[in-house]
């Protein structure tokens, strides 16, 4: 029976090891196409490290200053987006989690939509708010959070919804309530506490978001992380590959701190 079953299993153990080796063959073979031409001297050939050094030199400051300012204007984005996202997404989820519950698959479909319709669709539909927006808040790069706001839904809402379902919300809320707890009390210091994971994870895949956007900020006109990429690649490739090096590095951090989080979480889950 013994042999049966590890006749049985191996196969099926094979065949995740081939999977897993062709998936990182075919993330790893660019990522390292990309490292090679962030050393390469130019078509000669040679390898040199000034392409990194010059960029983090202080001396070349003044030469990448729109490229560190649209970096940063990438990062006031994602700092707004996940503001509006923990202010206006989870209350809401929240409530309709607790009060309404047969609102939650129109929630559900509502924050889906976003992920079905195309960037550039979307930014044809927001052309005209925006004009409305540019009036009422001015040009400020940050407003442009609020269509990213949009573009960012789904994830979010799967990576708390997640978390809700894992956790008897409305147990715990009614137990705190019996208690004389108010509904600040209740959000602020019992149920927050208990949906850190889904919370963590929404603004973590936010913020990757935000920092991999190109289509919405190109068509509206501002400047980000990827315009100014796509900019500096015209005259000097070689930086907007290692920027686009370390961008992914970023995300692919963010990513590890989901899944750390995660175990985290299940760990004190199980934990009597």
């Amino acid at each position: 029976m013994s042999n049966a079953t590890r006749i049985g299993t191996e196969p099926s153990k094979t065949a995740r090891w081939i999977i897993l080796v062709i998936v990182g063959l075919v993330f790893a073979i660019p990522i390292i196409s990309m490292i090679e031409f962030t050393f390469r001297v130019g078509p000669a050939g040679g390898y040199t490290v000034d392409h990194w050094t010059a960029l983090f030199d202080p001396a070349n400051a003044r030469n990448y200053r729109d490229l560190f300012q649209s970096i940063g204007n990438s990062f006031i984005l994602a700092a707004v987006t996940v503001a509006i996202v923990l202010v206006v997404l989870l209350p809401t989820m929240i409530l309709v989690h607790l009060q309404f519950p047969r609102l939650r698959r129109v929630l559900e479909f509502i924050c889906i939509v976003p992920i079905t319709v195309p960037a550039i669709v979307l930014v044809v539909g927001l052309a005209p708010v925006y004009s409305v927006v540019v009036k009422v808040f001015g040009g400020s790069i940050w407003t442009l959070a609020f269509a990213y706001g949009i573009t960012v839904l789904p994830y979010a809402y799967r990576s708390i919804q997640a978390n809700l379902d894992a956790v008897p919300v409305v147990t715990l809320s009614e137990a705190a309530r019996s208690l004389g707890a108010g509904w600040l009390s209740v959000l602020g210091r019992v149920l927050l506490p208990n949906l850190r994971r889904g919370v963590l994870a929404a603004a973590f895949i936010s913020v990757a978001v935000v920092l991999g956007e190109f289509t919405i900020a190109s068509l509206l006109n501002r400047r980000n992380l990827q315009t100014a990429l796509l900019q500096v690649s015209q005259s000097d490739p070689w930086v907007a590959v290692i920027l686009a090096l370390l961008s992914l590095l970023f995300a692919f951090v963010l990513l590890l701190l989901i899944g750390r989080l995660g175990s985290l979480g299940r760990g004190k889950e199980t934990t009597p």
